[in-house]
């Protein structure tokens, strides 16, 4: 495929857009999940969000243990090659979390976390569960 590389350019930062957005939805509601549990609420337990972050968990997760790239990592890089830009071949979060924070860590440490949330979400999924709103109950 032949795509111009100012529009390569383009279309790489906005996957890297997308996916920042991602990730900061699973951090947000995992913590939202941690501290608006116990307090009660109410807009935690709506079922499409609870069901989209458990989606997006499980699917980081399985990509970890398969020891797989995110495809919005190798979609942007793949744009970011066709923009004549650096790449980077470790993960979206060991990248940044290697530029803004300094941190690196072996690939297991990722899984581990990554599992780690997994349990967490799950253990919350169970103890504060989606429900319905009230409204629509008979």
């Amino acid at each position: 495929m032949t795509i111009a590389p100012a529009l390569a350019a383009v279309l790489a930062d906005i996957v890297l857009a997308a996916h920042v957005a991602i990730a900061a939805f699973v951090v947000c509601i995992t913590l939202a999940l941690l501290v608006g549990g116990p307090l009660g609420w109410r807009w935690l337990r709506r079922p499409w969000l609870r069901w989209t972050h458990v989606a997006l968990v499980v699917v980081i997760a399985l990509q970890a243990w398969l020891g797989r790239l995110c495809p919005l990592t190798i979609w942007e890089q793949w744009l970011r090659a066709r923009a004549g830009q650096a790449v980077y071949t470790e993960s979206f979060v060991a990248h940044w979390l290697s530029r803004l924070l300094f941190f690196e860590a072996p690939w297991w440490v990722f899984v581990a976390a990554y599992s780690a949330l997994v349990l967490v979400v799950v253990a919350a999924w169970f103890r504060w569960p989606p429900r319905a709103r009230r409204a629509d109950r008979p």
